[in-house]
């Protein structure tokens, strides 16, 4: 049956649901700012190549968790518009609580929260295994990779680091930027990249080519908003 959590209990059994996924494991949080123990635990799932989703709800990831979770291929993220729902579930064991995926929340908030064993309760479990999935569904998932890309190619997110860094080369412009100009997504954009060889995608991240560069391109790297990249206005697609 069901078992009753407090603060300490749901910190404890979310760290085994994660430690002891071996199959699946889905975090649901409106927000999202893992401490370090956490990221050790999914770092360690993703070396094991384990199927993680991540969704998250209430504002946009923050630079350290993007520098993060951009060299993880097997952790996958969404954004789900007006997020509320705590939930987090391995392939046996479900947990459903006040408790967010947010340092704050779990060192300094009094939170409850539910355990259910799937093996003592199939029924609950598998319902909420399926509105899990269901917000899945409904999520916008975000390709984090040597630039950040949603499913609708936020550019917005990208123009912060256009006005603090394009300065020293006013004769090009980063991706997003020359999406917009060319009336293209960014994601659309990188794709065509992609397959006339100035990029090239390595386990989920993207990389210049020897072509890119001769065509102009340039990596470069923010220390407040990552890494990204520049290219000739007229650059041939």
């Amino acid at each position: 049956m069901a078992k009753f959590l407090n603060t300490s209990a749901t910190n404890y059994f979310l760290e085994e649901l994660i430690k002891n996924a071996r199959d699946r494991l889905i975090l649901i949080s409106p927000f999202l700012k893992l401490n370090d123990r956490m990221k050790e635990l999914l770092a360690d799932k993703n070396r094991l190549k384990i199927d993680v989703r991540i969704v998250y709800g209430k504002s946009e990831l923050q630079p350290e968790e993007i520098n993060w979770l951009k060299e993880l291929t097997y952790i996958r993220t969404s954004f789900c518009k007006n997020l509320h729902a705590k939930c987090y579930l391995n392939e046996e064991l479900a947990i459903i609580t006040s408790l967010n995926l947010y340092e704050f929340s779990q060192i300094n908030n009094n939170e409850m929260g539910v355990l259910i064993r799937r093996d003592d309760d199939g029924e609950l479990y598998k319902d909420a295994y399926e509105e899990a999935q269901r917000i899945i569904r409904i999520s916008d998932e975000v390709r984090i990779t040597l630039e950040r890309v949603t499913a609708e190619a936020r550019n917005d997110g990208d123009g912060k680091a256009d006005s603090e860094e394009v300065t020293d080369k006013a004769d090009k412009l980063t991706t997003s930027k020359l999406a917009q100009r060319l009336g293209l997504r960014t994601a659309d954009l990188i794709e065509r990249f992609v397959a006339n060889g100035l990029l090239e995608l390595r386990e989920g991240k993207h990389y210049i080519t020897a072509k890119g560069k001769e065509a102009g391109g340039e990596f470069r790297m923010s220390p407040k908003f990552g890494p990204y990249f520049l290219w000739p206005e007229n650059v041939e697609l």
